[in-house]
């Protein structure tokens, strides 16, 4: 019995009689509301027990090697596919010119509707061969194989030109500048200027995606074929003559890698349009490697990115029309990680919950009671007026 007694001395919650309780009105109204209180508070944590949280983490990106995707989806209103040209290049000296794998071109109307593409398939053999001159400057056989010449530009003499294009090429592997296509044969049957002035006042969507080393580089969209000339990177705007770029446009899409969940790319949807007869758009973006690990095991490796712009005008010489993309990567890296509170985390937030409520509901009661004991006895004892 000792024993028993010391424990019920151990007791934090002493009983009170029953014959010493008193239920008021009040009293009611205050249990109800804080119940219904406490029930919301239990769902709301609940509900986030359920639901996924993201946390983020700042690491060194320590990769290597890597390639780095750019997702392209642009509008121009104003110049047509066949003047603009995309070119890639980085500071490793890797360039990508006239770039076309993985990347498409939608012609638009002046409404900014697509158009409908028309399919030109070119004869390749026959009487276009005898249009062709050969490296010894007589007519070629169609029976035999022909090669066409590359104007001084070859780098051995076996490579041949048969399109003005392999022309165009090999000069630009060499740094000339391609001009006088006139009097070259291949491009005597070429159509890029038929194109040009088809196109004229017409609009391009180009869209795709490229693949580049992961270091800081540039892209971009400007008029005419490009080239290298020295260590110069070069458009030839010879066949535009005083034809004046209009560079307005709106990026529908870019980002740097795949997409994931909450992912903001800040450059969808802006919309740029030109109030002079040309210029130069230069975007400069910070790309962050951002890695994101979801809740069921899987992870994606892309990125972030903030940008900055500027516009130039296209007075005076040396600037070309165009929208330059620069590109620079952070060397933090943010790692995204998916997942659910811990249940004793959860209980331990319930508990919270009801001891809290019910504390201070307490105190609210309390207060009430007394003070309503207070005005009663001041009243009875004609002290309140």
């Amino acid at each position: 019995m000792d024993a028993l007694n010391r424990f019920k001395k151990l007791d934090l919650y002493p009983k009170i009689n029953d014959d010493f309780f008193t239920r008021t009105f009040t009293g009611g109204i205050i249990t109800i509301i804080s119940s219904i209180v406490m029930l919301l508070l239990f769902f709301s944590e609940f509900r986030l027990y359920l639901s996924l949280q993201t946390t983020n983490v700042l690491n060194v990106d320590t990769s290597r090697g890597e390639k780095l995707q750019i997702n392209i989806d642009i509008t121009f209103y104003r110049m047509g596919c066949a003047v603009i040209s995309l070119d890639a290049m980085d500071i490793s000296g890797e360039q990508h010119l006239d770039v076309v794998t993985n990347v498409f071109k939608r012609r638009l109307d002046a409404e900014g509707m697509p158009k409908e593409v028309h399919v030109v398939k070119e004869k390749l053999g026959g009487e276009a061969l005898l249009d062709l001159i050969t490296n010894t400057g007589e007519k070629a056989n169609a029976s035999e194989p022909w090669c066409g010449s590359c104007y001084g530009s070859e780098e051995d003499s076996s490579e041949c030109c048969n399109t003005c294009d392999q022309v165009r090429e090999a000069y630009r592997k060499r740094g000339w500048a391609f001009i006088n296509s006139e009097n070259i044969a291949q491009c005597k049957n070429d159509d890029y200027l038929e194109k040009i002035k088809e196109q004229e006042g017409e609009g391009c969507n180009v869209y795709g995606y490229l693949e580049v080393n992961k270091v800081a580089g540039n892209f971009h969209f400007a008029p005419g074929k490009s080239f290298q000339q020295g260590h110069m990177h070069v458009h030839d705007l010879m066949p535009f003559g005083n034809m004046e770029f209009n560079v307005s446009h709106t990026i529908n899409k870019l980002s740097f890698g795949a997409d994931f969940p909450g992912v903001v790319n800040p450059m969808d949807g802006i919309d740029r349009h030109m109030e002079t007869t040309t210029g130069m758009y230069q975007y400069f973006i910070k790309v962050v490697p951002t890695e994101y690990r979801a809740a069921r095991g899987t992870a994606i490796d892309t990125n972030q990115f903030s940008v900055t712009e500027h516009f130039k005008t296209g007075d005076g010489q040396g600037k070309l029309p165009g929208v330059f993309f620069f590109y620079d990567l952070s060397p933090i890296k943010v790692t995204f990680q998916e997942g659910r509170s811990s249940f004793l985390k959860f209980l331990t937030s319930v508990c919270a919950i009801i001891g809290g409520v019910f504390t201070v509901s307490g105190i609210i009661d309390s207060f009430v009671y007394h003070g309503q004991k207070v005005i009663k006895k001041k009243m009875d004892l004609g002290k309140l007026t």
